[in-house]
């Protein structure tokens, strides 16, 4: 017998002694170990039933269909999905469940197949299934990643390539049940640990060398049939006990939103994920309009002789030609400028990643001594000696002080509205155009992994920078030589973070050259000679890379020539026709 969990609204009354804050919580929580201990990510250490050498650095996995059995032998489903991401220390879902006792609990690695072809568009940010949150969805392809295990491994002759293991497909939806005993009235924790080794190796033996270091779940594929088996036996119940849920804590109101103001339209492709937009700062035309006289005001800068728009070119995608911007004093930045649009799904700024908003962003190069060089206070006394920007403040805040955070939430404003998805790309995906057939194949090859042993020979374009937004957002080490610029180790001092840049996107790429954070490559032609021959390994090389052959993936030069055509579809015609 089965009974849905939305059946607790009718049980609660039954219960009347519990408040409404107090209501029957259950917590998962998955610990991920390896050798009877924690797992530590990024760590080359473990050894596999082969008697390889490997690390991980990403374990990402999707739950679904929970439910527990009571000891009556009735199944209570919970409707919850559940995404876990042990790098991003998210490990646990929390779910309403009726008091009772309980001697099992079951769960799905993955999706049931109406979920897993659903349009991932429709869920908000923060969503178990939304893809710029989890990163395990393969859009144009459909379907999520059930489970991403991505490392490294030492080869036999001590060099360190990697591994990539993505379970999916409707088929290889695995159900674990476990065993347990639980008299559950309020606020129960279960902690089910993971066993990595385990599913890399039993019962079911996995060699890097012999099976392949890279799976994508494909028809009868030998490593996933051996993932599925081996998760079977790879969970366990290790504790079950109370535990004190933190009261969530309201929404953050608008700050400073003046009694009369005109809500901005936000349009997007109805193919990018919902984006995760402030709440406390939402988007008016008065506040957009302001912030974008701030942007190409050179009021910002010290001298008055350089705005936004000098280093973020409107018709470059807001970025700039030049390896490196020049400051305010002629001094040169320390990293190439980066493009500046779909803002609104990016959670960290700057290639190092160091600033989690925009506008804890924006001020950054306002004082920094190579870009504009001021200073708060020499900002705040100019614009207040400027009649037209106290009526723009007036108009975008109650009340309309001019101060560092109304700046702030202003430059906010603008920049979120600056999306771009009007390309040829989308107008082919439409149905309204239709890509070339040099261009067709390069999206062939962006979309197709290089795995030798399924006969599979494409550019492993899409692990980073797949999906609708052509970006993952994320931070890699894709392979340049190694420089003094240390990227996000240098904001987060972790070693695994070395050689870590944040990932642009692909869209509007004809426009953004030069390239990388250094701007070392100079065309796109360039950039694919990279990517095809001349990745540089070290020990945080993205997995997605290190598993390639030294001597890289080989394309033909024809091959070369298409995936730069089908890059050049992505450009947004708004920015060559762009007038302010």
């Amino acid at each position: 017998m089965k009974v849905r969990i939305l059946l607790v609204s009718l049980l609660c009354p039954l219960f009347h002694f519990l408040k409404a804050e107090d209501d029957p919580t259950l917590r998962l929580v998955f610990t991920h170990e390896s050798d009877g201990g924690l797992l530590f990510l990024d760590s080359l250490r473990y050894k596999s039933t082969s008697d390889e050498t490997y690390s991980l650095s990403r374990v990402s996995y999707l739950i679904s269909e929970i439910a527990l059995e009571t000891s009556s032998g009735n199944w209570v489903e919970v409707d919850t999905i559940g995404y876990i991401d042990a790098a991003k220390r998210l490990t646990s879902i929390d779910f309403l469940l009726p008091p009772n006792t309980y001697r099992s609990i079951r769960f799905n690695i993955g999706l049931p197949e109406d979920l897993n072809h659903s349009d991932p568009s429709q869920y908000p940010i923060r969503h178990a299934l939304n893809p710029d949150y989890n990163n395990l969805h393969w859009t144009w392809a459909t379907g999520y990643i059930f489970m991403a295990l991505e490392g490294r491994v030492r080869y036999p002759e001590g060099k360190i390539g990697g591994f990539v293991y993505h379970l999916a497909n409707d088929v290889n939806l695995v159900s674990i049940q476990l065993p347990l005993n639980l008299f559950h009235i309020e606020h129960t924790l279960i902690e089910i640990g993971f066993d990595l080794n385990k599913v890399l190796g039993s019962p079911q033996s996995i060699s890097f060398q012999n099976d392949g270091y890279s799976t994508h779940s494909h028809k009868a594929d030998d490593i996933a049939l051996k993932l599925v088996q081996n998760l079977l036996g790879s969970f366990q119940i290790n504790r079950i006990q109370e535990f004190s849920p933190k009261k969530k804590s309201a929404p953050p109101r608008p700050i400073d939103l003046p009694d009369l103001h005109t809500p901005y339209e936000f349009k997007m492709s109805r193919h990018f994920p919902m984006p995760d937009l402030p709440t406390d700062n939402p988007l008016v035309t008065e506040r957009v309009e302001l912030g974008k006289e701030l942007f190409f005001d050179p009021i910002l800068s010290t001298h008055n002789t350089i705005s936004c728009v000098t280093c973020h070119n409107p018709k470059n995608a807001f970025s700039d030609t030049r390896i490196q911007s020049t400051g305010t004093n002629s001094t040169m930045t320390r990293r190439h400028s980066m493009p500046l649009f779909n803002l609104a799904w990016k959670e960290a700024f700057f290639w190092d990643g160091r600033a989690t908003s925009l506008r804890e962003q924006v001020f950054h190069p306002i004082l920094a001594l190579n870009e504009m060089g001021s200073s708060v206070d020499q900002v705040i006394k100019k614009l207040q000696a400027e009649t037209r920007y106290k009526e723009l403040f007036a108009k975008a805040f109650n009340p309309g002080t001019i101060t560092q955070e109304h700046i702030e939430l202003a430059l906010e404003n603008y920049l979120l509205t600056l999306v771009s998805y009007h390309s040829r790309f989308d107008e082919a995906i439409s149905g309204k155009t239709k890509l070339t057939k040099e261009e067709k194949r390069g999206f062939e090859l962006f979309m197709t992994e290089y795995e030798p042993r399924s006969n599979r020979f494409g550019a492993d374009c899409f692990h980073c920078h797949g999906g609708a937004l052509f970006t993952d957002n994320q931070f890699h080490n894709n392979g340049l030589f190694p420089s003094k610029d240390l990227g996000k180790y240098e904001y987060t001092a972790k070693n695994s973070d070395r050689f870590k840049f944040a990932t642009p996107s692909l869209r509007n790429i004809e426009l953004t050259a030069p390239y990388m954070h250094d701007g070392s490559l100079a065309t796109l032609e360039d950039v694919v000679a990279h990517y095809n021959s001349g990745i540089h390994n070290s020990e945080t090389l993205d997995p997605n890379l290190a598993k390639h052959p030294p001597e890289g993936i080989q394309l033909s030069e024809a091959d070369e020539r298409a995936l730069v055509a089908f890059l050049k579809s992505l450009t947004d015609p708004q920015y060559l026709e762009y007038s302010p």
